[in-house]
């Protein structure tokens, strides 16, 4: 993992949990686009980063619903 995927990993870190804690689930976006102003590299890197996590949260949110409904048909 090169010094740039580290940095943009810590800070997806930070600014997804002040999301938790504001209830600004666009934060992301605001930060990606103050990164932009100052490096593109270190942009692009942390929002690749913030869009694997979403898209886990998704995936993981349809598996769970799954799972729900096969349990719910199975007890009756």
């Amino acid at each position: 993992m090169s010094s740039i995927d580290k940095l943009a990993e810590k800070l997806a870190d930070d600014v997804f949990k002040a999301q938790d804690e504001t209830g600004n689930d666009r934060l992301f976006v605001e930060i990606g686009n103050v990164l932009a102003a100052a490096s593109q590299t270190l942009e692009e890197a942390f929002l690749t980063e913030c869009r694997v996590r979403l898209a886990e949260q998704k995936a993981r949110a349809a598996l769970e619903a799954k799972l729900a409904n096969h349990r719910a048909s199975a007890e009756g």
